[in-house]
C-alpha cells in the first residue's frame, strides 16, 4: 500500500531523517584509521537513544546491530565487528532513526585516509546520482524516472555496476513501505508519483560488475569481483516540481572535512616527530 503523508506527518519524518543526519555527522567526527566498526555502532546507538530515538535497524527481521556498516567491497547490510579501519578503506554507514511513530533512513559512504582516485570518483558520482534521482521525484512522474536518472548517470555515463538485487523504498510508519524504488529502469515505468509520498532513494553502485552475493550470515552483501561499492541515501518527499530531501548531507560533509584536516595534521606531526 502506498501512503500519501500529510504536512504534519512529513515534518515528523523530517525530524527523524535529520536525526539520521546528526548521527552520521557524529560518525564523521569519530572516524579514523585504527578504530573498530563495532565501536562506531556502539557510539551511534548511544547517540540515537540519548536523543530520544530508537535505532530502526536493531532487531529488524533479526538484524543484530544499530547501523549497517559496509567496508570496501561490502555493498550493504554489513555487520559491525572488531575490524579495524585502515588507511585507504571506504565505509558505508546506513542509519535508521525512529521517533514519534515514524522512521528516517539515510546512508553515507566515507573515505578513510588516502583513498585511490578511482574510488573517490565512485563516491562522488554515486552521491551525485542521489540528487539526480531526487530531481525526478515529482508529481505525475513515475518511479522509473528516478530509476533511469540514477542508472543513466552511473552506468550510462560512467560505466559503473548498478546493483539490481537491492532497491530503495517508501518509508514512514514502517521502515520499508511501497513502492520499491530500483536504481535501474526506464522513464515512464512503475508506480505514478504523487505529492506527499516519502521515499528512500539510495543508489548502490559498484566500481566493477553489478553482480553481488550474500554471505552465510544472510545479511552481508558483497560485490562478486571484490571491487569497492558506494552507497548514499536520502529520505525524500515527493513534491510538485522536484523531490525534497528530508535528510541532509551538509553537516556530514562539514564534519568529514574537519575530521580529514585534523587527521592529516596529526599524521604530519607524527611524521615530523619520528624524524627527530
Amino acid at each position: 500500500m502506498i501512503h500519501i503523508r500529510s504536512k504534519e506527518e512529513i515534518e515528523i519524518i523530517r525530524n527523524s531523517a535529520l536525526m539520521d543526519s546528526a548521527t552520521l555527522t557524529e560518525v564523521a567526527k569519530f572516524l579514523k584509521p585504527g578504530i573498530t566498526t563495532i565501536s562506531i555502532d556502539k557510539m551511534a546507538e548511544a547517540f540515537i537513544r540519548d536523543n530520544g530515538g530508537v535505532p530502526s535497524f536493531k532487531g529488524y527481521n533479526g538484524f543484530p546491530y544499530s547501523l549497517c556498516i559496509s567496508v570496501n567491497d561490502v555493498v550493504v547490510h554489513g555487520f559491525p565487528s572488531n575490524y579495524e579501519l585502515k588507511d585507504g578503506d571506504i565505509i558505508s554507514v546506513d542509519c535508521g532513526f525512529y521517533k514519534n511513530g515514524y522512521h528516517g533512513d539515510s546512508a553515507y559512504t566515507f573515505a578513510i585516509g588516502e583513498v585511490k582516485p578511482e574510488v573517490l570518483k565512485l563516491l562522488r558520482v554515486t552521491k551525485e546520482s542521489v540528487y539526480r534521482g531526487i530531481a525526478q521525484a515529482c508529481e505525475n512522474n513515475r518511479v522509473g524516472n528516478i530509476s533511469y536518472a540514477v542508472e543513466s548517470y552511473t552506468n550510462g555515463e560512467h560505466g559503473y555496476g548498478v546493483v539490481r538485487e537491492l532497491v530503495g523504498h517508501g518509508v514512514g510508519k514502517k521502515l520499508h513501505e511501497d513502492p520499491q524504488v530500483p536504481n535501474y529502469g526506464k522513464r515512464g515505468d512503475g508506480k505514478k508519483l504523487r505529492e506527499g509520498m516519502v521515499l528512500a532513494i539510495e543508489p548502490m553502485i559498484n566500481l566493477g560488475t553489478k553482480d553481488v552475493f550474500t554471505e552465510r550470515d544472510g545479511w552481508t552483501v558483497k560485490t562478486k569481483d571484490g571491487k569497492p561499492s558506494a552507497h548514499f541515501e536520502h529520505t525524500t518527499a515527493v513534491r510538485k516540481v522536484k523531490g525534497e530531501p528530508l535528510s541532509s548531507f551538509a553537516p556530514i560533509e562539514e564534519a568529514e572535512a574537519a575530521n580529514t584536516e585534523l587527521n592529516s595534521a596529526h599524521y604530519q606531526q607524527a611524521v615530523v616527530s619520528s624524524s627527530i
